[in-house]
């Protein structure tokens, strides 16, 4: 893979150029793009040409799911309604991208809509398996060293499951930390943009570059942090190595110096935890409004399937939704006043030996829900060398603090495997 934050650096100091870079990718898209199926749209000529050290970006390749818009490459939203359109402006994130210095190197592919019919991607890691969604090709694309940074959205869990499946780092901030202005909606209460990177440092580069914050976390080493380690009212729908994977990095964790805390949470979570699909259902019947009503035949059975339902859905239960998630939001305050960050799984195991699912995003959902920052930490695979995301949910606003938080567990489980025999 190819590091974010070294390339940076190594363009800012004059031994690196960005038209080098896209050399770098294009000959990793040469190699791996038509197994793997990352992109829906490249431009590496454009991209070459355009390539300079401006910005805090310096030059860096992007990728950018094909749910955002672009207006110098087509838009489809993985949709067969949408073949062929070409938007007349950028979303706001691509503008802030653009801002920022980064090139966009081509559009990455996206399930339907952002929702769970797959597109054409594959699991760099073994393409037999799926990358997950519905940022499928962004993980993919960074996993296989085809791109430094790509952005993706997730409204369950489609940035920190994908991230977890192959193996990079993903991080979804807090809810509207960045702009969805040109992003097509799923959930207008939910719907977030996120980053995926090689690793923890390089996704939070890539965000404070971007968001001109205080996000990046190489400059000290972190300080220990406070954890919780959280199993959730669905801990044993993990599989075994996942519930290891979680515990080994707590352990990790507590012997580089972290506080680590068994904590279970109050019951108020698990009644957000089952508000998520009325809330996004809810919203996705209106939000879809249009491809619902006049190209209902185009839509693939799986969303149909859930906007027919979702048509039966009363305002007043989702006003009741709403105001569990009020509640749950309170009580994720409190419980944070005590700790930094979270521990969690990312995803149910490993990544399904399946193209025809991305997997479930029961193990985020909720933390989308909430609106918190969390951060799928790569470094544990299980014995068939698949990645093992374990994930890090920090505090609304907080983060910064996620961030650190969740470099200090990489650094940690990475000090442990190096200490391993055969490592």
């Amino acid at each position: 893979m190819l590091s974010a934050l070294d390339l940076a650096r190594r363009i800012e100091s004059g031994t690196l150029t960005p038209a080098a870079v896209i050399d770098r990718c294009a000959e990793a898209i040469a190699a791996r793009e038509a197994e793997i199926g990352a992109f829906a749209s490249l431009d590496i000529a454009g991209a070459r040409a355009r390539a300079q050290n401006t910005g805090a970006l310096h030059g860096l390749p992007v990728g950018i799911k094909d749910i955002i818009d672009t207006a110098d490459f087509p838009t489809e939203y993985g949709s067969p309604i949408y073949a062929g359109y070409r938007p007349r402006a950028d979303g706001a994130l691509v503008s802030l991208v653009r801002r920022a210095g980064g090139v966009v190197l081509g559009k990455t592919v996206t399930t339907e809509l952002a929702y769970l019919h797959p597109g054409k991607t594959r699991n760099p890691r073994n393409p037999a398996h799926t990358p997950g969604g519905s940022s499928s090709g962004s993980a993919a694309a960074v996993a296989a060293g085809m791109l430094p940074i790509a952005f993706g959205t997730q409204t369950g869990g489609s940035v920190i499951r994908p991230a977890a499946y192959c193996g990079v780092a993903g991080f979804k901030p807090s809810f509207r930390l960045l702009p969805t202005v040109g992003m097509k909606c799923f959930s207008w209460s939910l719907d977030t943009p996120g980053l995926f990177a090689a690793g923890v440092a390089d996704v939070a580069y890539a965000a404070a570059a971007i968001t001109g914050r205080d996000l990046r976390v190489d400059r000290t080493a972190p300080l220990p942090p406070r954890v919780a380690l959280v199993r959730t009212h669905i801990w044993s729908q993990a599989s075994e190595a996942m519930r290891n994977a979680v515990e080994s990095a707590a352990r990790a964790a507590e012997n580089a110096g972290a506080q680590v805390s068994e904590v279970t949470l109050p019951t108020i979570f698990e009644e957000a935890f089952r508000a998520h699909p009325t809330v996004q259902d809810f919203e996705a019947y209106r939000a879809l409004a249009f491809e619902y009503d006049r190209h209902r035949d185009r839509i693939s059975p799986i969303l149909r399937d859930l906007l027919d339902a979702a048509a039966a859905i009363t305002p007043q239960a989702y006003d009741e939704a709403r105001r569990t998630t009020r509640r749950a939001r309170h009580a994720m305050t409190e419980l944070m006043t005590d700790f930094d960050a979270l521990l969690t799984p990312s995803a149910p195991g490993a990544a399904p030996h399946s193209l025809a699912s991305t997997g479930t995003a029961i193990f985020n959902r909720l933390w989308t829900l909430l609106g918190t920052p969390c951060v799928n930490v790569p470094g544990i695979d299980d014995e068939a060398g698949l990645p093992l995301g374990v994930q890090l949910v920090g505090r609304f606003g907080r983060d910064h603090a996620t961030l650190a938080a969740a470099l200090f567990v990489e650094t940690a489980i990475a000090r442990i495997a190096a200490a391993a025999p055969n490592s």
